[in-house]
C-alpha cells in the first residue's frame, strides 16, 4: 500500500489520497498542486518514492502546521501527464519493433513533453531502416490496440523472457509483484509508467533526428503530432 506525504522547505505533512505519481520507465514524475479549504494552494514540482513505498510530494512552499486536517483537493497537471503518456506508449511500440524486426536492444530512454529520445544497440542502422521503422510504428499506432496494465508475482514474471525489453532495466516491483503494461495483440513488458488507453490516442509519430552514440548505439529523437482534442457534440 502506497502512502503520500507533502514535503516543502522546513516541514512535511501526510496526504490521505494519491493522485500524482513518481514516474517510472524513463518517465518523469508528475506535477500538480493541492488546493486547501482555506483557498491556499501548494504547488508540487515533483513526486519521489522512498524505499518504504511512501510517495513524497515535493512542494515549492512550506506546509504550515495550520494546514493539518484541512479539506483539500489534489490537482494534476493533466496536459503534461497526457503528453508523457503518449510518448511513453509510442516508445513501447518503438522498442518492441526494434527488437523483433532488427534485433535492436534498448539501452536508455528519456521521456519529455515535447519530444523524447531512445538509445538502441543496433547494427546496420541507415536512413532507409529509420524510415521503415517509423512506418511500422505508425501502422501499430493506427491499429487502435487497447493498452492495459496488471501485476504479476515476481516468480511468474521471471519465467517469461518476453516481458523485459530494456537492457539493465530496474523492474517496477511493489509488494513482490511486477507491473506489466500490455498493448493487446502486440506486446507486453515490465513498466512502471503511465500510458494512454489505446494506441490510437498517441497520434502520428516521427523520428526527426539521429545520433551515433558509440560503435553500435544509436540515439533516436522522436516527436508526436499535437494531440487532437475530442469532438464534443453540441447540447
Amino acid at each position: 500500500m502506497q502512502r503520500a506525504h507533502c514535503r516543502g522547505p522546513g516541514g512535511l505533512r501526510r496526504l490521505r489520497s494519491i493522485l500524482l505519481l513518481p514516474g517510472g520507465g524513463g518517465q518523469p514524475a508528475d506535477e500538480g498542486s493541492v488546493r486547501l479549504g482555506s483557498g491556499k494552494t501548494l504547488e508540487f514540482v515533483s513526486v519521489q518514492a522512498d524505499p518504504d513505498d511512501v510517495l513524497w510530494h515535493i512542494s515549492t512552499s512550506r506546509p504550515l502546521p495550520a494546514l493539518l486536517e484541512q479539506p483539500s483537493k489534489l490537482i494534476l497537471n493533466r496536459e503534461r501527464r497526457l503528453s508523457l503518456m503518449r510518448y511513453h506508449t509510442v516508445l513501447h511500440v518503438l522498442n518492441t519493433m526494434a527488437l523483433r524486426d532488427y534485433d535492436g536492444w534498448i539501452t536508455g530512454v528519456q521521456i519529455a513533453t515535447d519530444y523524447s529520445r531512445i538509445d538502441i544497440k543496433l547494427e546496420g542502422f541507415s536512413a532507409a531502416l529509420c524510415a521503415e521503422l517509423e512506418r511500422k510504428v505508425n501502422a501499430v499506432l493506427n491499429g487502435d490496440h487497447a493498452v492495459t496494465s496488471y501485476y504479476l508475482p515476481e516468480a511468474k514474471f521471471h519465467k517469461r523472457d518476453d516481458l523485459l525489453i530494456t537492457l539493465a532495466a530496474k523492474l517496477p516491483v511493489s509488494q513482490w509483484h511486477v507491473r506489466v503494461e500490455e498493448i493487446q495483440g502486440f506486446d507486453a513488458q515490465a513498466c512502471g509508467g503511465t500510458h494512454v488507453n489505446a494506441t490510437s490516442e498517441v497520434g502520428r509519430f516521427s523520428i526527426f533526428r539521429t545520433e551515433k552514440k558509440g560503435k553500435m548505439n544509436k540515439r533516436l529523437y522522436v516527436r508526436l503530432d499535437p494531440a487532437v482534442p475530442p469532438v464534443v457534440s453540441p447540447a
